[in-house]
């Protein structure tokens, strides 16, 4: 048997395993990026062949915590892509402030960077003392950071340029206190985010939302697994509510398409019809 087909197969049965074992479903994540978060595993633990991970895995707790890490996608910044926060600051705000209460969903949230920017707009608009954000992640690490919302001072530079190019409209550090080398987020940022576990492959719908966020995670889904999202998402959305993916995610040929219009094709923001 080549060793391509033969890969493919212990793959296959390494996913099923930690399905079966942990109830972690990652059997519809794009191939080409569970091959390579598994390469990372073998370096990391030099672990030569595929196979020799699952005994591993089935056995020891700390080594399939190390699992989840790898395949938990916390690759995020504060106002990453600023043109992207702008456009929400001018196109989806200005119809959520029509509203009395305001519900979002930030789905696949990481270490809660993203959260954070979209509260900073939401106060700076006038709007956050009647919103409650759900972010949420499958990632119980990546959560227990975000709760905290203490990042490496290291990082605030690249973090304030690009809230000021996402049109801010305050000092940056008004957002956050300097202490021990760390950025540690204002308590009144957190004071309406609610951060909480939530697979996106398995777990069901949240509902009555006014806005949905996903950005940069459809893309490590197959074809199967982003409809089955995109459905969850669309279930889980208001009337007229929105949706905003990643810039090189699309609505294209997924089976809601037809709900939503596009608000700006650029920056990947839908409403729903």
């Amino acid at each position: 048997m080549e060793k391509s087909k033969r890969e493919n197969i212990e793959v296959d049965i390494f996913l099923e395993a930690i399905f079966q074992k942990y109830g972690y479903d990652f059997r519809n994540y794009a191939k080409a990026s569970i091959k390579r978060r598994i390469q990372n595993l073998q370096k990391k633990f030099d672990i030569k062949k595929i196979s020799d991970i699952i005994p591993r895995m089935l056995q020891d707790r700390f080594f399939s915590n190390s699992i989840l890490t790898e395949f938990s996608i916390t690759v995020t910044e504060m106002f990453r892509d600023p043109d992207f926060y702008k456009s929400v600051r001018e196109n989806i705000v200005p119809y959520l402030d029509t509203y009395p209460f305001i519900k979002i969903w930030h789905a696949g949230c990481a270490t809660g960077e993203e959260a954070y920017s979209l509260a900073i707009i939401l106060k700076e608009e006038k709007l956050y003392h009647k919103t409650t954000i759900f972010a949420t992640d499958f990632n119980n690490i990546a959560l227990g950071k975000a709760k905290k919302g203490i990042y490496s001072l290291d990082e605030v530079k690249q973090f304030t340029q690009s809230y000021q190019n996402a049109g801010g409209k305050r000092s940056f550090s008004d957002y956050y206190h300097a202490k021990y080398n760390s950025a540690i987020i204002d308590n009144s940022l957190k004071a309406n985010i609610t951060f909480a576990n939530h697979n996106l492959v398995t777990d069901g719908d949240f509902g009555e939302m006014h806005l949905i966020f996903c950005r940069n995670v459809l893309i490590y889904f197959n074809k199967v697994l982003q409809d089955r999202v995109l459905n969850l998402f669309d279930s889980s959305l208001i009337s007229k509510g929105f949706l905003a993916i990643g810039s090189k995610e699309s609505l294209n040929f997924s089976s809601i398409e037809k709900k939503f219009k596009v608000i700006d094709r650029k920056n990947k923001i839908y409403r729903k019809i």
